[in-house]
């Protein structure tokens, strides 16, 4: 299993995006802001609530310098078929990326092997590649994409504040620490 603050395992993987099936490695995303989002399958329940929800904030991400990679089990084939079917995922424009040989998801140890698919899995890489947080999920609970936007605006305040750090629901504006001291005032 991946640990924070160790480097992201680097992966080459198909994509399907805009109409296109495409090739991107991690590496490509050097100097951004990654959150792979990992999901069980297309043609779910739960999903598409997910990836709907995050495909109405992607413009929110790519302001924060930050790049979306949702993955799955399926193939580039299945995603289009998904696509072309469902008007929530015909929203998607971020890369939608294919681990039918579950590689990515064993390297991120998200694979549930009993059932050849991943758990609800979430994973923020920094510009440099390591990893800045990860939350799990059962397969039957959703995600927020507020709160990982929270996520994604404490960990680049962190980076760029060097010795604060952000309490619970810290939000840009609110008081962060620094530890040994109290709160810091409103930035």
């Amino acid at each position: 299993m991946v640990k924070i603050n160790e480097k992201a395992p680097e992966f080459t993987a198909e994509t399907f995006q805009n109409e296109q099936i495409n090739t991107v490695s991690l590496k490509d995303y050097k100097g951004k802001w990654v959150i792979l989002f990992f999901y069980p399958a297309d043609f779910t329940f739960v999903c598409p609530t997910e990836l709907g929800e995050l495909a109405d904030h992607y413009e929110t991400l790519k302001k924060l310098n930050t790049e979306v990679l949702s993955v799955s089990v399926d193939t580039t084939f299945v995603h289009k078929a998904w696509h072309d079917n469902s008007e929530t995922i015909k929203k998607i424009a971020f890369p939608m990326v294919a681990d039918p040989t579950h590689t990515i998801c064993n390297a991120y140890g998200t694979l549930i092997e009993s059932e050849g698919l991943s758990l609800r899995a979430t994973f923020i890489i920094d510009p440099k590649g390591f990893i800045k947080t990860i939350e799990l999920h059962d397969n039957s609970i959703g995600r927020s994409v507020e709160e990982l936007i929270r996520k994604i605006e404490a960990a680049q305040f962190v980076e760029k504040n060097g010795g604060e750090v952000c309490p619970a629901s810290w939000k840009p504006g609110s008081k962060t620490l620094k530890p040994g001291l109290n709160l810091v005032g409103k930035i």
